[in-house]
C-alpha cells in the first residue's frame, strides 16, 4: 500500500508541475523558463518576450537538447501511471520474475526525470538563480525523491520475501 501511495503522489506532483504549471520551472514577472516557454524580459519593449525554437541557437540554447529534456521529463508520467495500475491489480499475485519491475520501474522513471531536469537546466542555467525556481521545480524534485523511495521500498520488500522463502 505504501508503494501505491508513493506512486500516486509522485504522479500527482508530476502532473501538477508538468501540466498544471505547464512545465515552467521559473515563473516570474520578468522571466518564464519552462520546457515549452523560454521568455525573457525585453528592455526595449518593456515586456516579456518569448523565444521560438529558431531563436534559441542565437542565445546558445540547443533546441535538440531542449526536445530531449522534454521527452525525458514527461516520459516518467507514463511509466508511473502504468506502475500504479500494475501495483493495484497485481499486488499479491506477482510471480517472482515479474517482481523485479516493482523496483526497476521507479528507478528508470527517476533516472529519466533527473536527466530531463539536468538537460534543461544545463541549457538555461545562465538565466536562473536558485531563488527563481518555482513550486513546479520543487514538485518535480519531490516526485524524483518519491520514485527513489518507491524503488528502495520495493527492493527491501523483495529481499524480505526472498529471505522468507
Amino acid at each position: 500500500m505504501m508503494m501505491l501511495f508513493m506512486a500516486i503522489l509522485s504522479f500527482v506532483l508530476m502532473f501538477y508541475a508538468l501540466f498544471w504549471e505547464a512545465g515552467n520551472l521559473v515563473d516570474l514577472p520578468n522571466k518564464r523558463l519552462g520546457f515549452y516557454n523560454l521568455c525573457l524580459w525585453n528592455e526595449a519593449a518593456q515586456k516579456l518576450q518569448c523565444l521560438v525554437y529558431r531563436d534559441l541557437e542565437g542565445i546558445a540554447v540547443n533546441p535538440e537538447i531542449i526536445k530531449l529534456a522534454i521527452f525525458c521529463a514527461y516520459s516518467p508520467m507514463v511509466f508511473i501511471l502504468f506502475y500504479v495500475i500494475f501495483i493495484s491489480f497485481a499486488e499479491h499475485t506477482l510471480e517472482r520474475q515479474h517482481r523485479t519491475a516493482l523496483w526497476i520501474t521507479p528507478v528508470f522513471s527517476a533516472t529519466l526525470l533527473l536527466v530531463g531536469l539536468l538537460l534543461f537546466l544545463s541549457q538555461v542555467w545562465d538565466w536562473i538563480y536558485i531563488s527563481d525556481l518555482s513550486c513546479a521545480f520543487l514538485a518535480l524534485v519531490f516526485s524524483l525523491v518519491l520514485m527513489l523511495l518507491q524503488a528502495l521500498t520495493a527492493f527491501r520488500c523483495l529481499r524480505l520475501d526472498r529471505h522468507e522463502d
